[in-house]
């Protein structure tokens, strides 16, 4: 479904934008009114970092930028902290990518999880920094292993549902070629 040529590109654009959308919508709709519950993983941020591992053309820092800083005003978190703090873990990953890409999927998974665990911290560090309330550590570690533990499956939904799959050498380097 997903393709490496100059359509699939826009297509994979208003794709991700529309299951951020999605991702969006389950995480303001209250599943379960009154009742606490453990935190649930950040499914779009392991959606987008598998994107940027596997079609980073598709995936410019602008969208990221963009969609994350929506999330962050619409979920009234610290307007831009959080976008800032996954534009720069996903350019880290689009610089590793042409690197990672014949890494098998066992070797991926423990780098997204150290990842997501400097996330967590430089978040948390700059709340502290700046005085701003924030949840406990409990709660933050508990949604950073529940993210760690839906990579996987939301890295085999995305293969299976909508065919994001790592670009092959050929495709790499017709795109080195394009420009």
């Amino acid at each position: 479904m997903i393709d490496g040529q100059g359509g699939g590109r826009l297509a994979g654009q208003i794709l991700f934008v529309l299951l951020f959308l999605i991702c969006l919508f389950f995480r303001l709709i209250p599943l379960a009114p009154g009742r606490i519950s453990w935190p649930g993983p950040d499914i779009f941020l392991c959606l987008t970092m598998a994107w940027v591992l596997r079609r980073p053309q598709q995936v410019p820092v602008l969208l990221i930028a963009a969609t994350f800083l929506v999330a962050d005003i619409i979920l009234l978190q610290p307007i831009g902290l959080w976008a800032a703090i996954v534009v720069v873990a996903t350019e880290y990953l689009r610089g590793r990518e042409p690197r990672w890409r014949d890494l098998p999927f066992m070797l991926e998974w423990p780098r997204i999880a150290l990842i997501l665990a400097v996330m967590l911290l430089a978040r948390r560090f700059a709340l502290a920094v700046s005085l701003t309330p924030q949840g406990s550590l409990g709660e933050s570690l508990l949604q950073y292993l529940a993210t760690v533990g839906a990579y996987p499956v939301v890295v085999l939904a995305a293969h299976w549902l909508i065919g994001l799959r790592r670009i092959t050498p050929a495709e790499a380097e017709m795109q080195r070629v394009r420009g």
